[in-house]
């Protein structure tokens, strides 16, 4: 494994960051997860553009500009030589003082890894996972912009524990107004009398980059696809519901709550957006060797 550390690789064992960044100490920087299929990145522009705007929102200043960082995440993934794997890329604020002055530290830092990823077990992507509401809701417009990913993501794994206790796979969030947000790591969406719907950011969705490859795929199939204000009962009583993230790619959903959604099984425009999304990610994007 080959990480990039400020300009320079290392192996894990000598990759490191000081217990003074701020990153560490306080939550403090922004994140990506981006994947590489068939030597393809997935939509890298779209994630660094992301990442870009998330920093500029905390008043980061990520210290190469996109050409050089795209340029320094292609040659970490040629560097680990793998057709398919899963990249985080992360920038935090860099190393200062204790204290969350961010002007004690001098430069941000940038880490690139390039590794394997696997959110759920292969076998659950024919059957379906369950989900589960949590008691712990997305931070409210007013306090912070979900449309940020950041580094802080202590809310997303207390609902995850909700959802382990519930032995449950996931779980869903809602707003501060008792809406669907997200769950704790990918977007919800549901169907609902052949019209596919998932919340929009102002409800507290992120702005998830396979959630906008899903709705272009929708529309190119002839499926009614919109961003919709979603309660429990829309995914209660649904014909279909599933989730998505870079990490899960597309995962049925088959119970919400204890329900099951439609006839308990993976509906046809799930399977049909998931062959879809698959034939997509082989051929997007120029093989990065």
């Amino acid at each position: 494994m080959q990480i990039y550390l400020d300009g320079e690789w290392h192996d894990r064992e000598t990759a490191k960051v000081s217990v003074f960044d701020h990153g560490l100490l306080y939550g403090d920087g922004v994140f990506e997860g981006i994947r590489v299929y068939h030597r393809r990145i997935f939509r890298c522009a779209a994630h660094l553009e992301r990442l870009y705007a998330s920093a500029r929102a905390l008043a980061l200043t990520i210290p190469l500009p996109p050409t050089e960082l795209t340029a320094a995440v292609r040659e970490t993934v040629r560097r680990n030589g793998k057709d398919d794997a899963y990249i985080r890329l992360v920038v935090t604020r860099g190393t200062g003082d204790l204290g969350i002055d961010p002007l004690s530290c001098a430069r941000p830092s940038i880490i690139i890894i390039v590794t394997d990823i696997r959110v759920y077990p292969r076998e659950l992507y024919a059957s379906g996972i369950k989900l589960v509401t949590s008691a712990t809701r997305q931070v409210a417009h007013d306090a912070f912009d979900a449309r940020v990913k950041s580094l802080n993501y202590l809310k997303n794994i207390l609902a995850k524990i909700d959802a382990q206790h519930a032995g449950a796979q996931e779980a869903i969030m809602l707003n501060n107004a008792g809406y669907i947000a997200e769950c704790t790591a990918d977007n919800v969406f549901v169907v609902r009398h052949d019209r596919l719907l998932t919340p929009s950011p102002q409800d507290g969705a992120l702005e998830g980059i396979t959630r906008g490859a899903v709705l272009e795929l929708a529309t190119e199939a002839g499926i009614r696809a919109t961003e919709a204000r979603l309660t429990r009962y829309d995914l209660h009583t649904a014909d279909e519901c599933f989730v998505t993230g870079t990490g899960a790619e597309l995962m049925p959903v088959t119970t919400v709550d204890g329900r099951p959604i439609g006839d308990g099984t993976p509906g046809h425009i799930t399977r049909s957006l998931t062959q879809a999304f698959h034939a997509l990610v082989r051929h997007e994007g120029e093989p990065v060797w």
